[in-house]
């Protein structure tokens, strides 16, 4: 059994467990998230044999007692090739760190991967709901997923926009489909977000802020026509579900075009 003990938040774990699954898979070993045992009770994996709070306590105590070697893909620079062959020869080990990288086994899976992180049915019932209020008759729908908080740090704020540099991307890409309505669903993570300015400055375009938990949000993500958001791995997996285009602004002063749209299977091999 491989248990592979995730950092991060929960798209994080998504992303680093399902590099692991995928090699599991290959090499015909069993695998199991720590994080998913117990957290983010959202998923259909979360249901799955050895998913559970005594299976995580159970890793947890035997890595302590050194019982369980730990293999860590940590620093950015370390040697996959050697920390791999070490998986392969612990038939139980825990697997740790955000550089775990099996990008051709993860797309090889990735159909298995979808379909052990599928939403649970009352995640999925909620965004129906909301999606059907917010759009009573057909339209284009964006969803934008505005990411503040710990991004005022992360890489020195490069990628923290104010509402105007975001109203600016919805505005440009309602031009971009003039004869279509527009609905936004704008998701995130700031609890202060000026959601007036929005609708006062592009009185035309339809926009719903959702307010859901984190699975509702990326569940509500992933069933839009296009994404929009700063890099992150929570836009990444919106996108992976349905294989929607998403915009990862790196510079909110780019023109916006459909051609700087781009999907998951390229993109998940360029995250940071």
């Amino acid at each position: 059994m491989i248990f592979v003990r995730d950092k991060g938040r929960m798209c994080n774990n998504i992303l680093q467990y399902a590099h692991v699954y995928a090699w599991g898979r290959e090499h015909g070993r069993s695998t199991m998230s720590m994080r998913f045992a117990y957290k983010y009770q959202y998923f259909r994996i979360c249901h799955t044999a050895w998913h559970n709070f005594f299976a995580y306590v159970m890793a947890k105590t035997l890595a302590k007692l050194h019982l369980l070697p730990v293999i860590t893909f940590e620093p950015d620079d370390c040697n996959a090739a050697e920390l791999e062959q070490q998986m392969l020869r612990h038939r139980n080990a825990i697997v740790e760190g955000w550089h775990v990288r099996f990008y051709d086994l993860f797309l090889k899976y990735k159909q298995d991967i979808l379909r052990l992180f599928a939403f649970d049915d009352g995640i999925e019932a909620a965004v129906r709901r909301t999606m059907t209020a917010a759009c009573p008759q057909p339209t284009v729908t964006l969803g934008l997923h505005i990411r503040r908080g710990d991004y005022a740090r992360f890489y020195g704020g490069r990628y923290f926009y104010s509402d105007e540099q975001y109203a600016s991307l919805v505005e440009q890409f309602a031009d971009l489909f003039p004869d279509k309505l527009l609905t936004v669903f704008v998701c995130g993570n700031d609890p202060n977000l000026d959601r007036d300015y929005y609708q006062k400055r592009l009185p035309e375009v339809r926009f719903c802020f959702p307010d859901g938990n984190p699975a509702e949000d990326l569940c509500l993500l992933s069933q839009c026509d296009w994404l929009i958001g700063a890099p992150s791995t929570f836009t990444l997996v919106a996108a992976m579900y349905h294989d929607r285009p998403l915009y990862w602004v790196e510079d909110a002063k780019t023109p916006l075009t459909l051609g700087l749209f781009d999907h998951f299977d390229h993109l998940f091999r360029h995250i940071r």
